[in-house]
């Protein structure tokens, strides 16, 4: 890392990991910003430099890129696994320099409750706990070790976990009422999850709304291939849908949302199935795959709804509605909102979506703008606009996040407190 007038700006690279996916950022940050005193949720002054993602790693995978505000070619290559990936990476950034790596890890257990330096300890610790999020934990694994055998170790690397942002939900909130021996021995409690895509929801809202999160009540609901919601006060997390694992709380893509933990204990008696594939199934098979018989994607399903198919409808309509249930009840845990927060690919890009789950809440003052929810489909990451009336009690928004540059100002933060503050 540069010390002070060596360089007049660092680089910070930051990679974003799916089971069979990678986001990357190239974020410039000057000196003269990186020293700045920043308030929570602030996305920071970074400049984005390269930005993309390499998609169907495991085979013939593509890579789609902007690399200085510019749309590059769509790219193809053989990428069997997270470490061609990064490689693929480092070469397209063309000899600029990386000062230091951010990389999203998803569920940091009960070790990680704050950003931190990644080390063999870290690492260890993070290997700990994959069986609570395989698919995303073991990607998150393969990235880092990929970057740390490609770059070399004098490049600095900072985790920046998922589950720190629930750091701050109260133990009435986290603690399950199973035998308290269960929740000390194996550390079984409510981690929560999407906590950077909360995060930088929360912000983009107040950079829209031009108030600080202190003194908001905000129900922030994160809709994509996972889904989840959660209650923030004064730009805290106090409560949040996920559990101790991604599996708790809404219906999402594959995975099966709130469901009565005795059908496990039923299936394992009544059917050939063992544990580990009845938890796969509920994983895998399950939300909207399991009731549509079909299609995962909800664009998909919305397709085959308006084509008729009752099993496309109920889909929709269970997983509005579980949406909507959480959204009452966060109504009750924060004695109010100043504000419904939609993000995600189906939260952002899906109008018909958030009209269903508003409808009937008129009540607690939430109401959409046909017009404005209707014109809100594609906004610059980052950025929030109001979908509800101007004299709405509780107006909703939408919220383009922004994962990787709030990782950004996080391994930036990390890293100068780790140096006493200087950049």
């Amino acid at each position: 890392m540069g010390g002070e007038g060596q360089r007049s700006e660092r680089n910070i690279l930051v990679f974003n990991s799916g089971s069979s996916s990678l986001k990357f950022l190239l974020v410039r940050y000057p000196t003269e910003h990186s020293g700045t005193s920043e308030q929570p949720g602030a996305a920071g002054k970074g400049i984005p430099l390269m930005r993309g993602m390499v998609e169907r790693i495991g085979g013939t995978a593509t890579l789609i890129m902007t690399a200085d505000g510019t749309q590059e070619p769509v790219r193809e290559r053989e990428i069997l696994d997270h470490r061609s990936a990064v490689e693929w990476i480092l070469e397209l950034l063309g000899g600029r320099p990386v000062e230091a790596m951010g990389h999203r890890v998803v569920h940091g257990g009960a070790w990680f409750r704050e950003t931190v330096v990644i080390d063999e300890t870290v690492l260890e610790k993070i290997a700990l706990v994959t069986d609570l999020a395989p698919l995303h934990n073991r990607a998150c694994l393969a990235t880092i070790e990929a970057a740390r055998t490609v770059a070399g170790t004098d490049v600095p690397m900072v985790a920046v976990f998922d589950t720190a942002f629930h750091r701050t939900i109260p133990d009435h909130a986290a603690t399950y009422a199973i035998p308290e021996e269960w929740s000390t021995k194996y550390g079984i409690r409510r981690y929560g999850f999407h906590g950077i895509a909360h995060a930088s929801s929360a912000a983009a809202y107040a950079g829209a709304a031009g108030r600080s999160l202190e003194g908001t009540r905000l129900i922030t609901v994160h809709l994509g291939s996972g889904c989840s919601a959660t209650a923030v006060r004064d730009g805290c997390s106090i409560d949040t849908s996920m559990g101790f694992t991604p599996m708790e709380g809404l219906v999402m893509g594959t995975r099966v949302g709130d469901c009565d933990t005795g059908l496990v204990g039923y299936l394992v008696r009544h059917t050939e199935l063992t544990v580990e594939q009845i938890d796969r199934q509920l994983n895998e098979r399950s939300g909207l795959l399991g009731l549509s018989g079909r299609w995962s994607d909800m664009r998909e399903i919305l397709n085959a709804r308006e084509l008729g198919d009752q099993r496309a409808e109920l889909a929709v309509a269970v997983f509005c509605y579980r949406v909507r249930k959480y959204i009452g009840a966060y109504l009750a845990v924060l004695g109010g909102a100043d504000a419904v927060l939609f993000s995600g690919g189906i939260g952002e890009r899906s109008p018909l979506i958030r009209t269903r789950i508003c409808e009937g809440m008129d009540w607690c003052g939430l109401r959409l703008d046909e017009q404005k929810n209707s014109a809100a489909v594609t906004l610059p990451a980052g950025s929030a606009v109001c979908i509800s009336p101007d004299d709405t009690a509780v107006p909703a928004y939408v919220t383009a996040v922004d994962e990787e540059i709030w990782i950004a100002r996080e391994t930036l933060r990390r890293l100068q407190h780790s140096k006493g503050g200087q950049p």
